[in-house]
């Protein structure tokens, strides 16, 4: 293949696209560069395997540490389970792609995209998603494409893109925009609270630049003669398609219009329709050619009556206005809320209902040690002090299955949650807490993910975590047949499953936080994505209102089982004397306070303990042994130890002076031990600090009102 290298510029940075260098006996390829982070993307496929009724696609990215000039961590010092990041660019790829290869292609396909080289302004997710497009009709795999993405940033009032890493943190939007020729296809944002019309606008000019490099595609096939692959679909069974449908739709109709069913009633009254035509089939004379073409196909009967529920279904709601649970399109399900569901061993906890959707989150407050270390990634973060994870057991759709680590669905779902309250959490400073939530998907019938946002935000404010304003989240659908579209409001699982579009909205009272569309169409408009952002705000408030009944605003005290948190400030130089040779210091501290101490480079010290007392036993010891001393300075001390020329007293938490036997009185004493003992208390002043840090002390020179503050700050300290 010969090489070809092509650029497209965006604001001055610019894309450039490699083919027929790298990895020739991969189906497709293409090094997508820009800056010098470069992702090599492939696209490989082989022939159907037998029985499959879906498209086997299997999408891979893959970091390599190298590309950052690092060497992984860990005994065998080489990448092992892909970090979470890496799971999350996989699903970015894999969504926009999906829905533009034709619906009967049953062929086995596999997308890998390697991050070759990155440097510290480009991510490389966006330039993946591209290289995907063009490795795919490189392969000659039928596809609706050329498809692209990009992503959008805000910087100031202005809107830029590809941003770098610095300029995603320092502004308040960060948005992926993909597309085909026929519009957008998936968003990924998020955002600090900006109003829907901001959004709005940002997608647009997103998708002017994908549109740019979807040409740029373009002009690259035609110079490598490569043309996209539109392959005919497979002939169906039109027959026993036919009989199906003659014998099913009445009954599917009927139940469909049966607007009091619920979920697991209504599957149910489907299955019998399906058994009912299986078993007239099974009757049918051996050499019917009906009989013949099931018993050749034993899938086309499924796949049939699934096709005939979708088309009645989506023209229900198209034609009169009406959803299979009778709720008019912007119409949300009966929401519940109840908070401290769980005992207080559980520092938060909240059980949020919308419909049969159930989810139970429980929210954990740790200290600053149990932040998420960031190391065996290629992420410019080092750590995550927010953490949420999304669980779904099988039987939450009435279902049994083995019980696996989470997978890509769990973690994606639990980065959206976690993405849409992110913008609402206290800071460091106010609140050094590290905190996870749990989400656990006791019910699922749509949009677990939005409630898995719902319930966690009031899990966080029942765990006392000082929210600046709570956030809510409604999932919305599309139905289009031809020119005729329909947005719904907060979804359930059937729309989702036989509808075009899955579109995720949370937000607070005053803007967006968080946005994820996926489309099982080709692409949508501009002004279609504008009425379903719209659409969402009403149920998105209906929705917070219901919560805001139940929990108006968080709790000022939390639970007694939650770690009590004391923060101090020390010089950076004194971090090596707490610490302690071998960390010896640290651990006997440790040892004897029963609180865990945690310290930054910075000189942060959190203390942490379940009993206040004891973090601030802690936080005294802390304080006495980095406290700068002054001559003249007066405390109050017990002494340690005596010996014949004086007595050794620590007149604060872990400092010790001696008083030397001529400074204990104003006149000659004979013994120590005939004005002190061990364990006395003392008032003594600082009389010398020597050149060694050695401090000397004295009882003489002091004032009665300095003896008396110093006992009184004693008090208090302990």
């Amino acid at each position: 293949m010969v090489e070809i290298d092509k650029s497209i510029s965006f604001d001055g940075r610019d894309i450039r696209l490699k083919v027929g260098l790298l990895a020739p006996q991969a189906g497709g390829s293409v090094l997508v560069q820009s800056g010098d982070t470069a992702v090599l993307v492939t696209a490989t496929r082989s022939a159907a395997r037998e029985g499959i009724d879906f498209l086997p696609l299997t999408v891979d990215y893959e970091e390599r540490l190298y590309a950052a000039g690092r060497i992984p961590g860990g005994f065998l010092r080489r990448e092992g389970r892909p970090p979470e990041k890496a799971i999350l660019t996989s699903r970015l790829i894999d969504r926009p792609l999906r829905p533009l290869f034709p619906q009967w292609l049953r062929d086995d396909l596999q997308v890998v995209a390697t991050t070759l080289s990155m440097d510290e302004l480009v991510p490389p997710d966006v330039l993946a998603v591209t290289g995907a497009s063009i490795a795919t009709m490189i392969a000659k795999i039928p596809f609706l494409g050329p498809m692209a993405a990009v992503r959008v940033g805000l910087v100031g009032d202005d809107f830029i893109i590809n941003p770098t890493y610095s300029e995603i943190e320092a502004g308040d939007l960060d948005l992926v925009v993909a597309g085909s020729p026929e519009g957008v296809i998936m968003i990924e944002a998020g955002a600090n609270q900006l109003p829907e019309q901001d959004i709005i606008e940002a997608i647009d000019f997103g998708y002017e630049a994908v549109r740019d490099l979807i040409q740029a595609q373009k002009e690259l096939m035609a110079e490598m003669g490569v043309e996209l692959v539109l392959e005919a679909p497979p002939e169906s069974e039109p027959l026993l398609s036919n009989f199906i449908r003659n014998r099913a739709q009445d009954s599917i109709k009927q139940i469909l219009s049966q607007f009091e069913l619920d979920k697991n009633s209504r599957d149910a009254a489907l299955d019998v329709v399906k058994d009912e035509v299986t078993t007239v089939i099974a009757e049918l004379p051996e050499e019917d050619p009906i009989r013949v073409a099931a018993a050749e196909n034993s899938k086309v009967v499924g796949n049939t009556f699934k096709d005939l529920t979708k088309q009645l279904m989506r023209r229900q709601i198209v034609e009169e206005g009406v959803r299979v649970d009778g709720r008019k399109l912007d119409e949300v399900r009966p929401v519940s809320c109840r908070i401290g569901l769980l005992p207080p061993r559980v520092h938060g906890s909240a059980l949020f209902n919308r419909g049969l959707t159930q989810v139970l989150s429980a929210c954990t407050l740790g200290t600053p040690g149990d932040a998420q270390a960031l190391s065996d990634d290629l992420q410019q973060d080092l750590e995550k002090r927010y953490l949420h994870h999304y669980n779904f057991p099988p039987y939450s759709v009435g279902e049994t299955k083995p019980l696996r680590a989470p997978g890509r669905r769990e973690i994606g779902h639990g980065a959206l949650a976690e993405r849409a309250v992110l913008p609402v959490l206290p800071p460091k400073e106010e609140f050094p807490y590290v905190i996870r939530v749990v989400s656990e998907v006791l019910s699922s019938n749509g949009s677990t993910s939005m409630g898995s946002v719902c319930g966690s935000v009031l899990a966080l404010m029942d765990a006392g975590v000082p929210i600046s304003k709570p956030v809510s989240g409604a999932a919305m659908g599309l139905i289009k047949e031809g020119d005729e579209v329909r947005v719904l409001t907060d979804i359930q699982g059937i729309e989702d499953f036989l509808g075009d579009m899955d579109f995720k909205v949370a937000g607070t009272v005053d803007g967006i936080t968080a946005l994820q569309m996926d489309m099982k169409i080709p692409g949508l408009s501009l002004d279609v994505i504008a009425r379903a952002v719209n659409q969402a705000r009403p149920a998105r408030l209906h929705i917070l209102e219901k919560m805001l009944e139940t929990m108006p605003q968080p709790r000022t005290e939390m639970s007694p089982f939650a770690p009590r948190l004391l923060t101090i400030r020390v010089e950076p130089e004194y971090i090596g004397m707490i610490i302690g040779p071998g960390g010896k210091t640290i651990k006997g501290i440790t040892e004897e306070t029963g609180a865990k101490i945690d310290i930054e480079d910075d000189g942060t010290v959190t203390i942490s303990a379940v009993d206040e007392n004891k973090a601030k036993k802690a936080r005294n010891i802390i304080q006495g042994m980095t406290r700068r001393l002054n001559e003249g300075d007066v405390y109050a001390g017990r002494v340690t130890r005596i010996i014949p020329i004086g007595a050794f007293v620590e007149f604060l938490p872990g400092k010790e002076g001696m008083i030397h036997i001529s400074q204990l009185a104003d006149y000659r004493v004979g013994k120590v031990e005939d004005e002190v003992a061990v364990g006395d208390e003392v008032i003594v002043k600082v009389r010398e600090i020597d050149n060694k840090g050695r401090v000397n002390l004295t009882r003489l020179g002091i004032h009665p009102e300095q003896a008396a503050a110093a006992r009184e700050a004693a008090a208090v300290n302990r």
